[in-house]
């Protein structure tokens, strides 16, 4: 499905948001944009953070208005991701919307939602979850950072990685495992006891980082030893959302790709007038058109609240939209030949971002494997 084929499935509410982030994406994050905000320690623009949340109202898009936010729903936020997948932009954003908001909305504690959300939808704190540990693991399994109730609260002890953001974020929500089983903790970025250290990253435009817990306090948010179902819908809701920004990814690497083959002349034509990069050419469209049709599947479980179908969904989408991105991302750097793979290109800042996405929230195998478990395999 083409851009304006889409255009008959959407309200013209939506048709307009896109339109107005496409037009300030490609003012605020055009390639040298990117490449000078990936290159700093804190990896995004804060007047562009600014104009996004104050200007644009995009952190708050799709909390509820009780909490500070515009209370749109997911259909309009995977056009957000879209777009900000199209223009690789260097944001904290998808950290503090998809993780850090969703797994607080979810988390069923309405005096932290009402303390920590508003703070979030007006884009005054930065978020991040932090799950993973370095095993590695997207699963309950891989958690055992350790939370120890004492006289005025809790301390955390242990170690996260790969978090995204972490090493700026003004607000963490830390998974730890209390002996009632798995808790979710809210902690102050600037707490004593807090090491954190950001992290080398193929994908440069996405900061990640070490965050070492020494005896940490912090908030428990939820129930202690119930967090686990609020984080396993918090990482379906975030596997579509991404899904969402690879294709915006895809697209854009498969426009890139053809505008050089009109261009680029050999023997006296342009490459695309060649049957192999045609063909090429052709089977990545194939790619995004149908991974446009996982997302908006995706999309349409998040809305629609059954936990199976959006399990299955997320980990179709995520797979699917993981491969495609890098197979198209592969296909842009070929069709361009030597160039292609220069530092100069933007060809090979899209292969990064799809490489790095690709093991984000579960390798395509991890979501295969989740996929037959539903199946009863």
């Amino acid at each position: 499905m083409t851009e304006t084929a889409l255009a008959g499935v959407l309200s013209e509410e939506q048709l307009q948001l896109r339109e107005v982030l496409r037009a300030f994406l490609g003012k605020r994050s055009a390639e040298p944009d990117v490449r000078r905000q990936m290159a700093t320690e804190a990896g995004y623009d804060a007047e562009v953070w600014r104009q996004l949340s104050g200007e644009l109202g995009l952190p708050g898009l799709a909390i509820p208005e009780e909490y500070g936010g515009s209370g749109f729903g997911y259909a309009e936020l995977g056009l957000v991701f879209e777009e900000m997948g199209r223009a690789l932009l260097c944001a904290p954003y998808f950290g503090t919307v998809a993780l850090a908001a969703e797994v607080l909305l979810r988390a069923g504690d309405e005096s932290a939602a009402k303390d920590l959300l508003p703070g979030i939808a007006s884009g005054e704190t930065i978020a991040a979850l932090a799950l993973t540990e370095p095993a590695g693991r997207w699963d309950e399994s891989g958690v055992t950072t350790r939370a120890e109730r004492v006289a005025d609260g809790w301390l955390l002890t242990g170690i996260k990685t790969y978090v995204l953001d972490g090493h700026t974020a003004d607000l963490l929500l830390v998974v730890a495992r209390t002996d009632a089983g798995i808790a979710l903790f809210a902690v102050d970025g600037s707490v004593p006891g807090l090491r954190r250290t950001a992290l080398p990253t193929l994908d440069q435009t996405r900061k990640q980082a070490r965050l070492d817990f020494d005896a940490v306090p912090a908030r428990l948010v939820g129930e202690a030893g119930g967090a686990w179902p609020a984080v396993e819908r918090t990482l379906a809701a975030a596997a579509v959302l991404l899904a969402a920004e690879q294709l915006g990814g895809a697209s854009r690497a498969l426009e890139l790709a053809v505008d050089y083959a009109k261009i680029r002349e050999q023997y006296g034509r342009a490459i695309g007038s060649f049957q192999a990069v045609k063909h090429r050419l052709a089977d990545m469209l194939t790619d995004v058109e149908c991974a446009r049709s996982a997302v908006q599947d995706g999309l349409g479980a998040l809305a629609g609240g059954d936990a199976t179908e959006l399990r299955t969904a997320a980990s179709v989408a995520k797979a699917f939209c993981s491969e495609v991105f890098t197979r198209v991302a592969a296909g842009a750097v070929q069709v361009h030949g030597g160039i292609g793979f220069t530092w100069e290109h933007p060809a090979q800042l899209y292969f990064k971002r799809a490489k790095g996405s690709e093991v984000l929230l579960g390798t395509p195998a991890e979501h295969r494997a989740r996929l037959a478990g539903l199946l009863g395999l």
